[in-house]
């Protein structure tokens, strides 16, 4: 569904618009947010039922100020601790991603079934092929008893008309980490205690019944507070708001928006690629770490220190590209707030961290920042470029694909030092990232280094993008060709 301006990424749109709005022109924030509901969703739109609509509606609006999920056992206000998101400094609490009950439409997790395109052919292959007599003619069709199924598959890979269908819960299909569990009612929940906070499962959902909170409303107050608020974009920025949006034009925007100035995070890609090429160099090429981990995917991160803590010294000491990036901007300008935008969800998770300082005082995605550009009323096709943005190489710019980050310090190992032999290895998705983790630990991936993405594509494919994978790869290696030099100066 990635690209597709389906009903559900415009509702989230929406509800982003709405909030925002709030934050720049509400007078009676409390009467404003109960109206929300009702402005968002007539009787004409959505769902069979608009009342059910509204309900789900009310939580999304809780979700983008920051707030929890409201409890089902017992009466919540809509407005219940308002007061804590309505303020301008980070606010975030944990979980990250939440499922919204009432719009999970408790899907089925792994079911074989009979379709109406089955022939009742006398062959019956798929009976003869079922370990477990599960399946039977009735009325001339074949049936599958799902009491007996074993989920096996054999059935459906021998019928001739492909009349078996496999149906899967779409989120936990994308879940590379097995978070998604079950409620009493069937309904999906995620295990915090598994979950990395990538995404995928929220961008995979076809009832948008997973949300993630939101700090659109903050960052607004923020703005509105006079304080000094510079952003950062993520690589991937490039192509998110538009045909024909260049990135200048997307600078002077947000500059219209109130943001002091706005820096590449390419800036901090470039100093990871310096320091994970020195690291590479002088632990692994010389023998003393088997292998080393790219550090800049938070899921990634995450995932290797939770289901294979093994590997945590070989994970890159090098900040990320974000932190990096707030950490030059904070030295240049000490009084200033950093608002990091980008593609990434679990980046809210990294900002909030306590173990590493982050120096990011905002995190936002290129979906809830076309939320504020609505609210303000700002077209960005209309914008004439008064700024330039031009801070990174190449090399930065091209972490925001999969296989970017091996690509850039495998570039500047072979031209900083010469004669080192670099091993590289990538994955994408969490299923992959695992499957090369598992190998890593095994001894199999000795002298690699490994750089782990837990999007496939990459950060183009982030849980917070707006457009295609393919559109956004076709943009982001256009911007790598328009950098003014290939590869970071060695410091």
């Amino acid at each position: 569904m990635r690209g597709l301006d389906t009903q559900v990424r415009k509702t989230r749109r929406r509800v982003f618009k709405e909030v925002a709005n709030l934050a720049y022109n509400s007078t009676n924030l409390i009467d404003d947010i109960e109206e929300l509901p009702y402005r968002i969703v007539n009787e004409n739109d959505y769902r069979e039922d608009m009342y059910r609509e509204r309900s789900i509606v009310r939580e999304r609006i809780r979700l983008a100020m920051g707030m929890s999920l409201r409890p089902e056992n017992r009466s919540v206000h809509l407005t219940q601790g308002l007061e804590e998101s309505n303020i301008s400094e980070k606010y975030y609490e944990p979980p990250l991603m939440q499922v919204i009950p009432s719009a999970c439409n408790a899907c089925p997790e792994n079911k074989y079934e009979v379709t109406n395109k089955c022939m009742g052919c006398t062959a019956h292959p798929c009976n003869e092929v079922c370990p477990r007599g599960a399946i039977s003619m009735v009325n001339g069709k074949s049936f599958i008893d799902q009491e007996k199924c074993i989920k096996c598959g054999k059935c459906k890979a021998v019928c001739p008309y492909d009349a078996i269908t496999h149906q899967v819960r779409p989120c936990s299909a994308a879940c590379g980490v097995n978070a998604i569990k079950n409620d009493s009612k069937g309904r999906a929940v995620i295990d915090n205690d598994l979950c990395v906070s990538c995404g995928q499962c929220m961008v995979s959902c076809p009832f948008g019944a997973i949300a993630d909170k939101s700090q659109i409303f903050q960052l607004i107050r923020a703005l509105q507070s006079g304080k000094e608020i510079i952003a950062q974009v993520a690589p991937a920025f490039v192509g998110q708001f538009g045909a024909g949006v260049t990135p200048d034009m997307l600078k002077t925007a947000l500059k219209e928006l109130g943001f002091a100035d706005v820096y590449e995070t390419a800036i901090g890609a470039d100093m990871g690629a310096l320091a994970e090429a020195e690291h590479y160099v002088e632990e692994v090429a010389t023998g003393k770490l088997p292998f080393l981990l790219t550090s800049c995917c938070p899921s990634w991160s995450v995932l290797a220190k939770k289901f294979f803590p093994e590997t945590i010294d070989n994970i890159s000491n090098a900040l990320t590209p974000m932190v990096a990036t707030a950490r030059v901007i904070k030295a240049e300008h000490p009084d200033a707030s950093v608002v990091f935008i980008g593609p990434c969800a679990s980046k809210k998770l990294e900002a909030s961290r306590r173990t590493v300082r982050s120096d990011v005082d905002f995190v936002i995605t290129f979906e809830e920042l076309l939320g504020m550009f609505d609210a303000k009323g700002i077209d960005l096709s209309a914008v004439e470029a008064k700024d330039e943005i031009n801070d990174a190489t190449s090399a930065g710019r091209g972490y925001g694909v999969a296989g970017g980050v091996a690509d850039a310090i495998e570039h500047v190992i072979r031209e900083y030092y010469p004669g080192v032999e670099v091993n590289i290895e990538h994955a994408e998705s969490l299923a992959e990232c695992k499957k090369v983790l598992m190998l890593a630990k095994a001894g199999k991936k000795k002298g690699c280094l490994i750089e782990g993405m837990a999007c496939p594509g990459g950060c183009v494919a982030g849980a917070g993008t707006n457009i295609s994978i393919v559109t956004a790869n076709k943009e982001l290696s256009n911007f790598k060709k328009a950098a003014n030099q290939a590869l970071p100066d060695k410091k």
